[in-house]
């Protein structure tokens, strides 16, 4: 009995040690992958908060121009952005991004835009209209993200969406991600907080505020989703590095404890095997 118990343990001491070297691995190449994810969220932000600022800062200046972008509609048709990660193992990452996402929702009518193999997985399962999926978040170019620009003004101007949103995860550090949810369209001025300091300067628009708004615009929504593709990723290396480093180090914790229990097992087993030898001499007197 003791025997089979010692044979037990160290069957589990070796499927934890695996599990640990898996995990120990998997930590490694996160870590590889959020350094460089994390350079290029930081170099880009600067440029998408420009771009944001830019595009709010024009239709502030520019209400009552009769634009599409800027049309204040009944909200009946939305589409949502989401991405999510292209695998699992990373805490409860892509859990808060789907959580978000049906809090933000209806349930009537909401069209999707899924990046990520999780979000498609996710809401292909839940029978929501995938308008486009993009399957690699890792992989995504800024091509990918224009067509998906190119497919959403398409079905604005048609009046097949009203609203158009993206979720995603701000990064904010290796320990700490946000999801945040924001909407891209309509831009509507009224909405727009003023700035603190207004300038006096009446600015110009040529050859006209709507032919400006129309060329930004585009450009508008492919920076945004790309920031987003962008921020997602590294949290999701973020949140994969974290929750490796903890189950390693639970490995480790588990390790520890199945040692001291294979050496008390071991020790009651040598005690167990003098105590009958020592029985069996007394019995031979």
């Amino acid at each position: 009995m003791a025997g089979a118990g010692i044979k037990a343990i160290k069957t589990r001491m070796i499927s934890v040690e695996s599990t640990k070297q898996i995990t120990k691995a998997m930590k490694l190449v996160s870590t590889s992958k959020l350094r460089k994810a994390k350079e290029k969220a930081e170099s880009a932000d600067p440029y998408f908060n420009a771009l944001k600022d830019t595009v709010q800062d024009i239709a502030r200046a520019t209400k009552g121009v009769n634009n599409v972008f800027m049309q204040d509609r009944e909200a009946i048709n939305r589409c949502f952005i989401v991405i999510a990660g292209d695998r699992g193992l990373a805490g409860g990452y892509n859990s808060n991004v789907f959580k978000e996402a049906m809090t933000q929702m209806l349930g009537e009518k909401e069209r999707i835009i899924a990046i990520g193999s999780k979000s498609y997985e996710y809401f292909s399962k839940r029978k929501y209209e995938i308008v486009r999926h993009v399957d690699n978040v890792e992989t995504c170019t800024y091509d990918d993200v224009a067509d998906i620009a190119d497919t959403v003004m398409e079905m604005y101007k048609n009046n097949e969406i009203d609203e158009v949103s993206i979720i995603y995860t701000k990064f904010r550090s290796a320990l700490v991600q946000e999801v945040k949810c924001l909407r891209l369209l309509p831009l509507l001025p009224h909405e727009i907080e003023p700035k603190e300091k207004k300038s006096s300067s009446r600015v110009q628009y040529l050859p006209s505020p709507d032919a400006v708004l129309s060329h930004i615009v585009p450009n508008y929504l492919r920076g945004m989703i790309y920031g987003g593709v962008v921020e997602s990723f590294a949290s999701e290396q973020g949140a994969r590095r974290t929750a490796m480093e903890s189950a390693t180090d639970n490995a480790d914790e588990m390790i520890s404890k199945l040692e001291l229990s294979y050496n008390r097992a071991r020790q009651t087993a040598v005690t167990q095997e003098i105590t009958e030898i020592v029985g069996g001499v007394e019995a031979l007197k």
